[in-house]
């Protein structure tokens, strides 16, 4: 009953379906162990299908966000840093220009290459060539770039670097000191 009950509720706030409801009991057919495993199936199609990004939308965070580690109450503030970084495009390199599905359109002739992702992780983060203490790659996460275009692996990075700082490598103020 709990797995039935926790798998029902875990897949309400994923998915966003419906609304909660109190459990009632089980009848014979929710318990059989087939039923339970034909649902735990279909909760993971359900959770694995695939994301469409699109700039402006964060709806898919939740799921993301939770699958990377981040916890629950950090992600309204890691909502905003993701629109204001890379607006929700995991494709997006520091500069580029997007159209509303995520596509890139071009670029604004800016230097920061390097900002990737999601969280744009800048590569003093991850390339060792750039600073020996890369923390990104000294945690095995990454240690270039194209890993981090991965929208998990970006949170991923992301939150060793909350580990590390809190929410200073996104704060305007405390870059450059």
């Amino acid at each position: 009953m709990r797995r039935i009950t926790a798998s029902i509720v875990t897949a309400t706030l994923l998915l966003g379906v419906g609304t909660a409801k109190a459990a009632t009991a089980p009848t014979a057919h929710q318990t059989h162990p087939s039923t339970t495993i034909e649902h735990d199936r279909h909760l993971r199609e359900a959770t694995q299908a695939p994301i469409k990004f699109r700039h402006g939308s964060i709806t898919w965070l939740p799921q993301l966000a939770a699958q990377a580690g981040w916890p629950p109450k950090t992600w309204r503030k890691l909502g905003q840093i993701i629109l204001r970084e890379s607006g929700g495009c995991p494709n997006r390199r520091g500069g580029d220009k997007v159209d509303k599905n995520c596509n890139i359109t071009g670029h604004d002739g800016s230097n920061h290459r390097s900002d990737t992702g999601l969280l744009q992780i800048n590569g003093v983060n991850y390339d060792t060539t750039r600073n020996q203490w890369a923390l990104v790659c000294r945690e095995k996460i990454a240690c270039t770039q194209e890993p981090l275009f991965d929208p998990v692996t970006n949170l991923r990075a992301g939150l060793a670097l909350f580990k590390a700082a809190g929410w200073d490598p996104w704060t305007p103020s405390t870059w450059g000191q």
